[in-house]
């Protein structure tokens, strides 16, 4: 199921929608964010997607692959990226995903990135959000740092407002403002895998966030500055 999401939430929760906004971007082929853009079917393909996507595959392939290096937390090399490839699996729906989202030359596939986005919803309430390629490329880092192939099991992905307010009323770890709701998160655990040395491949790495609790079995990653708790 895949739902656009309201000009309300994602005016408060959406960094890419919030820019495009306040510059009048929207819409606008003439803009910076469309220059440079390597081609993109836009048939059938609503404005809003295309200018959003417009602005991830410019400002995380183009502006700075041009560079030679992918902006994260912390800034990446692109040459040293593991290959675009991860198999997700949801946890709550017990769908699975094996998806090659980047190529070799560092260009995402949009249509993958859709694909993803549909698998991290939020199981609570339907509600499909756009994920953040930087925790992708976390999680990708992560398992290539354990040296791993194993499937990414996902616990949270993206977090409805309305889903994020219940846990912060159940649960006294979940954040108020949690990155889940930006798509800039993900909790995730790799089978066979303990969560201690899941948690010190992501630490040694210091890419993004990186959390875990007692008795939890699971570790927190995103696309925020290298901290962890």
């Amino acid at each position: 199921m895949r739902r656009l999401f309201k000009a309300s939430r994602d005016k408060l929760f959406d960094p890419i929608y919030d820019f495009c906004y306040k510059t009048d971007s929207f819409f606008n082929e003439s803009c910076p964010l469309f220059s440079g853009v390597v081609s993109v079917n836009t048939t059938d393909q609503p404005k809003w997607a295309l200018t959003r996507r417009a602005f991830l595959q410019v400002s995380l392939v183009g502006t700075l692959l041009l560079s030679g290096r992918l902006v994260g937390p912390q800034p990446v090399q692109a040459r040293e990226l593991p290959e675009g490839r991860l198999t997700l699996v949801n946890v709550w729906t017990n769908e699975r995903l094996d998806v090659t989202y980047r190529d070799e030359a560092g260009n995402y596939d949009l249509t993958a990135l859709d694909d993803v986005n549909c698998l991290l919803r939020c199981h609570y309430t339907g509600e499909v959000g756009a994920i953040d390629v930087r925790v992708l490329e976390h999680v990708n880092l992560v398992q290539r740092k354990l040296g791993s192939q194993q499937e990414i099991h996902v616990i949270s992905g993206f977090r409805s407002p309305e889903y994020n307010a219940m846990l912060v009323r159940t649960d006294r770890h979940v954040a108020k403002n949690s990155l889940h709701m930006q798509g800039q998160a993900i909790d995730l655990l790799i089978p066979g895998v303990p969560t201690t040395k899941l948690r010190q491949a992501a630490l040694e790495l210091q890419y993004g966030g990186v959390g875990s609790y007692k008795r939890s079995s699971y570790v927190h990653l995103d696309s925020g500055p290298f901290r962890h708790w």
